[in-house]
């Protein structure tokens, strides 16, 4: 019987993909389930992740003319009943509040008390309460463009959850804006759809895919909405941005009006645009292996993670000063303007023990050092985009004046292996039952990994995309704006096309 690779996480992708999801969320330390159904604990090392995500997004947006505000996490329940589609759209995942305080029940426990004569929602997303501030704020066309974010938490009540990817609470940001014109709002639209694409391939080393989504699949309220898509290894989209046209939607139902330079009063055009810590989940799937987490640099919770070797107690002070040194001039360079993180585990335990650790932990550059390496004025060194076992001596000084391009180097590599992962899962399919095929599996080890992106036609019927999702789980993903103009007939119909979509299962 052929002897089986060791690996950190069991099982493997392939073995059962779903629990090696949470098995790489456990041995990275990432996150926890709560006390509270459908909630998540998000400990500190994934947590930094997402503060990096943050810092990063948020420099973005403050560059294209954004600031940050916040806003009442409870909403009203006749803000949502003004516009019709919205509340529809998001009714069955609102929690709602209902009484001001709690009171004795006369039996050892507790009742609700003090109805509130308006029910409140626990912010689902914030459309409605953000328009009620903004009908305040804008009287002119001078007060316009209004661009505002924010970082928040919401609340959608979800029957199945899964840590990062969909839980009842999770962290997000929401931008608003409002404009004078059409035009305006949709340039706005584009714009920060392009934002969220530029930020998911450059820091978080995923290649995405930009588009329109269909009208069956846009949100609640909108006029169009736009999205990057993006494969993970199970050959699943995972939806990892979008951004919202509204038209005047919301400006009618929050009267949001505004006197214009010919001095007449119109309705203001607005959008909304929005990422949470389902870019989280994204790293995860896309990057990670069967060893754990693998963090591309410019998000990672570390950068360089220093692993003393001490055999002898007399070794100790050579090897922990030499450390200490090496880490402050570390902590001395810039990687994507921010200083180096820089860990040092010098914990009573085991070196390898430490070592696979740190590997399910995804720190790009692992360095173990003993008393050998210092004589020899080099350092041992594994880059977590490489097998473990894949290590070299580099010399100290060398390694301190390429460090920087080591990371960058580690980032692009990433990067083009999950390129490589969608474009060797992305097809062309015209006909139906290769179509349908294609999305079945067949005698597979684990049937959750199959299918991919099927680039196909579609006649634009909301029947023949609602008939693909019941009978195979899968959905159109976007229209891709690169999609060239291409005479076709429908997958599931055959009527005339005019261009091609995506369509896949999908988180």
């Amino acid at each position: 019987m052929e002897k089986k690779e060791r690996t950190a996480i069991e099982p493997t992708r392939v073995e059962n993909y779903p629990e090696w999801y949470q098995q790489v969320v456990k041995a990275a330390d990432l996150a926890e389930n709560s006390e509270v159904r459908g909630c998540m604990v998000i400990k500190p090392w994934g947590y930094t992740i997402w503060e990096n995500i943050q810092r990063n997004l948020d420099d973005m947006f403050k560059e294209t003319g954004h600031v940050n505000a916040y806003f009442p996490l409870f909403i009203p329940k006749s803000y949502f009943e003004k516009e019709a589609e919205h509340v529809e759209g998001f009714a069955k995942e609102c929690a709602v509040v209902t009484h001001t305080r709690l009171e004795d029940d006369g039996k050892g426990g507790l009742k609700p008390g003090g109805a509130l004569t308006e029910e409140l929602v626990v912010r689902p997303t914030s459309e409605t309460i953000i328009g009620a501030s903004f009908s305040k704020w804008v009287n002119s066309y001078r007060d316009l463009p209004l661009l505002i974010n924010q970082w928040a938490n919401v609340v959608r009540w979800e029957m199945r959850t899964r840590l990062f990817l969909r839980t009842t609470e999770f962290l997000w940001q929401e931008g608003h804006t409002v404009h004078a014109t059409q035009s305006e709002a949709e340039e706005e639209t584009a714009k920060m759809l392009g934002v969220y694409a530029r930020f998911a391939e450059e820091f978080l080393a995923l290649p995405v895919i930009q588009g329109k989504k269909s009208e069956t699949e846009k949100f609640p309220g909108a006029v169009s909405t736009y999205s990057i898509e993006a494969m993970m290894q199970d050959r699943k989209a995972l939806q990892a941005g979008t951004s919202h046209f509204l038209g005047q939607n919301f400006a009618k139902s929050s009267n949001i009006k505004f006197q214009s330079s010919e001095g007449v009063e119109e309705y203001a055009w607005t959008t909304s645009w929005g990422v949470s810590t389902r870019l989280i989940g994204a790293l995860i799937m896309a990057h990670s292996d069967d060893d754990g987490l693998v963090l591309p640099p410019k998000i990672a919770s570390a950068h360089v993670v220093i692993i003393p070797i001490i055999r002898k107690e007399e070794q100790r002070e050579m090897v922990e000063t030499f450390v200490t040194e090496l880490a402050a001039k570390l902590r001395q360079q810039y990687y994507v303007e921010r200083k180096l993180v820089v860990e040092i585990d010098n914990r009573d335990m085991a070196g390898g023990e430490k070592i696979w650790q740190w590997i399910k932990k995804g720190v790009p550059i692992r360095l173990e050092i003993g008393p050998r390496d210092i004589e020899n004025g080099t350092v041992f060194m594994g880059r977590r985009n490489l097998a473990p076992r894949d290590k070299k001596s580099v010399g100290v000084e060398e390694f301190l004046t390429t460090v920087t391009q080591l990371l960058d180097e580690i980032q692009e590599d990433i990067y083009n292996k999950a390129l490589a992962n969608r474009e060797a899962n992305s097809v062309i399919i015209d006909d139906k039952e290769e179509f349908y095929r294609y999305f079945t599996p067949e005698n597979e080890e684990n049937p959750e990994i199959h299918g991919g992106f099927a680039w196909s036609h579609w006649c634009g019927s909301a029947e023949c995309e609602e008939n693909i999702k019941n009978e195979l789980k899968v959905t159109l993903r976007n229209i891709p704006f690169d999609s060239k103009a291409e005479a076709g007939k429908c997958i599931y119909c055959g009527k005339a096309s005019s261009r091609r979509v995506i369509f896949a299962k999908a988180y």
